[in-house]
């Protein structure tokens, strides 16, 4: 069984290689370009996880796919090896249309409304999102309900509850948590991981799934522009959050220093290996 550390290092590993090249032949292409601090942050980010990063170029839209990817597996690897402290039967996917979770299933409606009716579009909104990463639930079916106890019966309560797999028809999974993966951010890129988290809020049916972010963003500024504030993200979770760290305060930009350090003394801002232990709390 591998700890939890050995599965972040493989995490980063992996983001290093696959979805991180050198710009130039010099400035890992998470790094802005157009600013030192950036650059200084992301070169000693990189230097102190210790892996190679791509010597070849990586076209942005494989490097995020990537991205998406890694972060899914890091997710159920960790899941998996705290399965006894959060036990159920969990799905792993990427860019899942969210009408089909439990939650969301009357989307699909609006959907097919939409489709042959543009001006319902415009009374409606957008409100379709497919995030980056999904983690959900299977249903429970009655015999795993009383493994132990005779807790449930045949047409027996509870009756309403999608959780349990007779009270469906379709056994649909429920959303348990939906991750925007940013490999860097912009102010685009912010702005639309706040409306992905807004939308699932508000067109819910049932509980509220974790709503995360993950991100390898060198500049504290640019996390603070997601991080801070609270309502529609539970959390930003950085790829090396300690790297991170120690870097911005070698930088001894004072600056980005007083960035940094309110959005992990103020509970906004996480590194990756706190994900599955959040996802499961």
């Amino acid at each position: 069984m591998h700890t939890i550390e050995t599965l972040r290092k493989k995490f980063q590993r992996r983001v290093c290689k696959e979805s991180i090249f050198l710009k130039s032949g010099r400035t890992p292409s998470i790094a802005d370009t157009g600013s030192k601090l950036s650059s200084e942050v992301a070169k000693a980010i990189v230097k102190a996880i210790g892996n190679p990063i791509s010597a070849r170029d990586i076209d942005g839209q494989t490097a995020g796919k990537n991205f998406e990817t890694i972060t899914m597996e890091f997710v159920e690897s960790s899941i998996a090896a705290l399965s006894h402290l959060r036990p159920g039967h969990w799905l792993y996917s990427v860019h899942n249309d969210i009408s089909q979770f439990v939650q969301y299933a009357h989307l699909a409606d609006l959907k097919r409304i939409v489709k042959l009716n543009k001006e319902a579009l415009t009374a409606l909104g957008d409100y379709v999102v497919n995030p980056d990463v999904v983690v959900a639930r299977k249903p429970i079916s009655d015999q795993e309900i009383n493994l132990h106890h005779s807790l449930v019966r045949s047409g027996s309560y509870p009756k309403l509850s999608p959780l349990r797999a007779a009270n469906q028809t379709s056994e649909m999974p429920s959303l348990h948590a939906s991750i925007s993966c940013k490999l860097t951010l912009r102010s685009d890129r912010s702005q639309n991981a706040r409306t992905e988290g807004l939308n699932l809020i508000r067109n819910r049916k049932g509980h509220t799934p974790h709503i995360c972010v993950v991100t390898a963003e060198p500049m504290p500024t640019r996390l603070a522009s997601l991080a801070l504030g609270t309502g529609d993200i539970d959390c930003v979770y950085h790829f090396a959050l300690d790297e991170l760290e120690e870097a911005v305060k070698s930088s001894k930009n004072e600056a980005a220093i007083d960035a940094l350090v309110p959005l992990i003394e103020g509970k906004r801002l996480r590194d990756i290996a706190d994900l599955p232990f959040d996802l499961i709390a």
